[in-house]
C-alpha cells in the first residue's frame, strides 16, 4: 500500500551558486562521501547533486519525522538510484514494514526527484 509521496524539484543554478561560495561545507553537510565520489565523476558534476537534494527533500516529505541530511544518500544499484538510511532510520523504516522507491532526473535547469514510501503487510501476517 502507498503511503506517500513526495516530489522536489531543484533548480541547478541555485545548487551552482551554493556550490561556488561555500563548495566543502555545503557537500560535507549535505551528501554522504558515496554520493560526492559519484558526482565529482560526472562531468558535470551539478545535475546530479541537485538530483540528490531533491531526493533528500523529496523523502522528507512522505517521513513524518525531521532526520538530517545525511540521514539519507543515493545509491547506484544496477543503473538505478536508490536511496540508503542511516542505521536509525533503515529501523525505522523496518518496524513500519515500509520502503522507499525513488526516481531522479534532471533537464539542462532542473532536477527532479519522486520518493513513493510504501508499507507491506508483514510476513506471515496475511489471512489463514
Amino acid at each position: 500500500m502507498i503511503v506517500a509521496v513526495g516530489l522536489d524539484l531543484v533548480e541547478l543554478d541555485r545548487i551552482r551558486s551554493v556550490l561556488e561560495r561555500h563548495r566543502e561545507r555545503f557537500l560535507a553537510r549535505h551528501f554522504a562521501p558515496e554520493e560526492i565520489a559519484y558526482c565529482e565523476a560526472q562531468e558535470d558534476p551539478i545535475p546530479s547533486l541537485a538530483a540528490r537534494f531533491a531526493a533528500k527533500e523529496a523523502f522528507q516529505k512522505c517521513w513524518p519525522h525531521a532526520h538530517g541530511w545525511r540521514d539519507v544518500w543515493v545509491l547506484r544499484e544496477d543503473g538505478r538510484p536508490r536511496l540508503a538510511f542511516s542505521r536509525s532510520l533503515a529501523q525505522a523504516l523496518r518496524e513500519k514494514h515500509q520502503s522507499a522507491h525513488l526516481s531522479l532526473t534532471h533537464s539542462r535547469q532542473h532536477a527532479a526527484a519522486v520518493v513513493v514510501l510504501e508499507e507491506r503487510e508483514p510476513a506471515g501476517s496475511q489471512g489463514d
